[in-house]
């Protein structure tokens, strides 16, 4: 039996059984045109050791993935269990564009010049290496141009049923 033919799962069953999957929660960012772009996304992984290469997926219909098209560094923010304030502000729908990043302490990017949210375990700065589209998303690979560790004791914080929650 082929189940070419099977009908796709309904998406809204899809979303509440994926929704048990605990997934990290990161704020992916980058400055295009002196502007600082931010978002918060929960479908990061790693890719590879050898090269380091990590991914996120962005709806193709985001003001950050227009970003993307224009600039190939990128910062990843992995937030620390303290940021649910932050994830929830920039997964927040109709954030202003233009100083979005205002109430969010961050720090440029050595290599990128992307910010790189303060309240987090752990920071990444990209390059773009391969976008692939997935259904209503774009898979975005980066290079990882650097990669470091925040404090010793900070938790993370996770996407689970719809909810943030801090892990330690």
């Amino acid at each position: 039996m082929t189940h070419g033919d099977a009908p796709l799962a309904d998406p809204d069953v899809f979303r509440a059984a994926i929704g048990r999957l605990p997934a990290g929660v990161a704020v992916v960012a980058l400055r295009w045109r002196d502007v600082d772009h931010a978002m918060t996304a929960s479908a990061v992984a790693s890719v590879s050791l050898d090269p380091p290469l990590v991914l996120f997926c962005v709806h193709e219909d985001a003001r950050f993935r227009e970003a993307l098209d224009a600039v190939d560094g990128w910062g990843l923010s992995v937030l620390a269990d303290t940021a649910g304030p932050v994830a929830d502000w920039l997964a927040s729908p109709g954030r202003p564009a233009v100083g979005q990043l205002g109430r969010v302490p961050h720090t440029p990017g050595p290599l990128t010049g992307a910010p790189l949210v303060d309240d987090a375990a752990a920071w990444f700065e990209c390059r773009t290496a391969a976008v692939h589209r997935a259904g209503d998303h774009d898979i975005v690979v980066g290079e990882v141009l650097s990669a470091t560790q925040g404090p010793a004791a900070a938790g993370g914080l996770v996407h689970l049923r719809g909810r943030l929650r801090p892990v330690r």
